[in-house]
């Protein structure tokens, strides 16, 4: 797909505002010189910051809101006046054509909650996920759902896995990706009825995807499996878990180094090792989640993602446009239906 992708940035969503927002965009440009921005939100405090990154500014369009989403916000709440906040125009600029993905570190929930409502879901897909990037022994790897569905039946998972495989292939460049159910072991006997139903519909399915089956928890972070699909309750309490082990490996290992002057020496020696280990760790390295299954591209950032980090949230919804991720999906569903409906009729 040849595009110049519009990116359109909610500026005043997560810690940073406007600054970060800014910034983030200036480093996305220098990576792909035919971004273009349409920046939503209070324009003196987005004038003031581009114009200290010019380059953006001939690349921007600035819409005003005085309205934004606040983290303690409920998306009932929310929705109640999306087409005034920040967060809302940026979502409605995808739907009415004036940008190709929208791009918000603000409330997830609200972020959700706007999206599904604004955008709607894909024909063939019964719910949106939330798919994002987890660091792994061998690289990365993509999960979902990380919160969006609380209980999913089969037919979900299956479109889970469906989109997280087009997404792994988009992203991560993979032409056949790995994908698994995550359950409480890898044996055909053990889980839900509705992850056995699943498995039973992907095996053999005609898909660019190679189905492996079963995976535990404590595999994730091998790196063996290229998408995880689990339903949003898993997916958010092992994401949760991942995200505290990291602070805690990291964590220790400063508390190690500081015990004495033999490790303060360690450390020393030790510090280029332990500076790649923090950069695959940094959430920053992996930003960029997204709400799969909708009709039109919508990227959540770490709320607290700094400017590199925000910048590779934007670097995911460019990849998604030229790969034209809806119409990849829209197409895997087809080719898994047409050829699931004979099997089913024998």
């Amino acid at each position: 797909m040849t595009v110049r992708p519009i990116i359109a940035l909610d500026a005043m969503g997560g810690d940073g505002g406007p600054a970060i927002t800014i910034a983030a965009a200036e480093i996305a440009h220098k990576r792909y010189p035919k971004l273009s921005f349409r920046f939503y939100g209070r324009e003196d405090a987005i004038r003031a910051e581009l114009a200290r990154a010019p380059r953006v500014a001939k690349n921007a369009v600035i819409v005003h809101s005085d309205e934004e989403v606040l983290g303690t916000d409920k998306p009932s709440q929310v929705l109640r006046r999306a087409r005034r906040s920040s967060m809302g125009m940026a979502v409605e600029a995808v739907k009415a054509g004036e940008a190709h993905a929208a791009v918000s570190a603000g409330n997830t929930g609200a972020l959700m909650a706007i999206a599904k409502l604004g955008l709607r879901t894909m024909e063939g897909i019964d719910r949106p996920a939330l798919a994002a990037l987890l660091p792994t022994l061998r690289s990365e790897s993509v999960m979902l759902d990380l919160g969006a569905n609380t209980e999913c039946d089969e037919k979900n998972l299956v479109q889970f896995a469906v989109m997280g495989a087009a997404f792994a292939r988009t992203v991560l460049g993979l032409k056949k990706p790995k994908v698994a159910l995550l359950n409480i072991g890898e044996e055909d006997l053990k889980g839900t009825h509705e992850l056995k139903a699943a498995a039973a519909m992907l095996r053999g399915a005609d898909l660019p995807m190679e189905f492996v089956g079963f995976t535990e928890g404590d595999k994730i972070s091998k790196g063996d499996i290229d998408v995880i699909v689990t339903d949003g309750f898993s997916g958010n309490i092992a994401l949760k878990t991942a995200e505290g082990t990291a602070k805690l490996v990291v964590t220790l290992l400063a508390n190690a180094f500081r015990s004495s002057a033999l490790t303060k020496l360690g450390y020393i020696m030790s510090r280029p090792a332990l500076r790649a280990l923090r950069g695959h760790l940094d959430p920053n390295n992996h930003n960029g989640a997204v709400f799969l299954g909708l009709n039109g591209i919508v990227v959540k950032s770490h709320g607290s993602a700094t400017a590199r980090g925000v910048a590779n949230a934007i670097g995911v919804a460019h990849d998604l446009v030229t790969a034209d991720i809806t119409r990849r999906i829209a197409s895997d569903l087809a080719n898994f239906d047409a050829h699931r409906a004979p099997a089913a009729a024998e």
